[in-house]
């Protein structure tokens, strides 16, 4: 029986242009192409979950317009169970302005709209569809105390929460902490703990500082450095796997995605992790988010190259 993931986010319609470099304030560059794709770290990482076959249910806020209605429509051709998404007319559906270099590196730009109008209460209305899920996941791209009351919830019924801390949020209150997993990449494992991560070593001492202060695990993505896990038995570093990089946007949902569903499934977390490396670095060799989301299959059989 598929594993059954719950993802309290963000949608937003992407708007992605290719570059050769991004340009600083003042400067103007020619784009190569442009690219619409449905994206937002929620939607990401429903969809994410979805093709590796867990049954996916998506908590939201869209707007009534076209945007929203394709993100839906897309979520839905997933197979991502869309029945609490609500349709707001008040503002207009999330989007995100994204430059991507010919490195594929990339920076983002989020006007999250409809994505803030999701309260706590909304939360509350659903507490028994988010009591039978196996998995709890949530991101920065809501309103804080909506997060925060997830992170509640999902203690309170016993519902393993996965929080990835993105987009970076600064200090966030002592009980953000309190969950099974806490999956920042190294700019918003920063901001959680107030210094920047420069070496493998900052990021062990961010991790053990970041379970001190609640978290059960962490898995720290570390882009190009691979990830670093961090549990009370001990730390262990993974390599980033070797692709041909085209666009990194979305990488981190795809791993975040692929750690829930495997740990989910009973994989022990450094088996989730593995495969989670393995789901980010194949996110990064298409173009796009949701687009670029890898399938179980993919996963399974991946050989890595340079």
């Amino acid at each position: 029986m598929p594993i059954r993931v719950g993802v309290i986010g963000s949608a937003n319609m992407d708007l992605i242009a290719h570059t050769d470099l991004v340009p600083v304030a003042g400067q103007n560059v020619l784009g190569r192409d442009f690219l619409m794709a449905p994206g937002g770290k929620g939607a990401n990482q429903a969809v994410a979950a979805a093709r590796l076959g867990a049954t996916v249910t998506f908590i939201g806020k869209v707007g009534a317009d076209a945007f929203g209605e394709a993100l839906m429509a897309s979520l839905k051709a997933e197979g991502v169970d869309v029945g609490l998404v609500e349709v707001t007319p008040v503002v207009a559906t999330g989007t995100a302005l994204i430059v991507v270099d010919r490195s594929g590196e990339n920076a983002i730009t989020i006007c999250p709209g409809a994505n803030m109008m999701l309260r706590p209460e909304n939360l509350d209305e659903i507490s028994d569809v988010i009591e039978g899920l196996d998995v709890l996941l949530m991101q920065l791209e809501l309103p804080m105390d909506t997060v925060m009351r997830g992170i509640a919830l999902g203690r309170e019924l016993k519902v393993r929460t996965i929080v990835d801390a993105g987009p970076p949020r600064g200090q966030p209150p002592a009980e953000f902490f309190n969950v099974s997993i806490l999956s920042p990449n190294q700019a918003e494992a920063a901001a959680l703990i107030g210094r920047p991560i420069s070496t493998l070593r900052d990021a062990e001492a961010a991790a053990s500082e970041l379970m001190k202060r609640g978290a059960e695990s962490v898995v720290l993505k570390l882009g190009e450095q691979g990830a670093l896990m961090a549990t009370p038995q001990g730390m262990r570093h993974f390599q980033a796997q070797k692709v041909k990089v085209v666009d990194t946007t979305g990488a981190g949902d795809a791993f975040t995605a692929a750690l829930a569903v495997f740990v989910s499934e009973g994989l022990a977390l450094p088996g989730a992790v593995h495969m989670a490396n393995i789901a980010g670095a194949l996110a990064t060799t298409r173009s796009g988010a949701q687009p670029a989301m890898p399938t179980r299959k993919e996963i399974i059989s991946f050989k890595g190259h340079a």
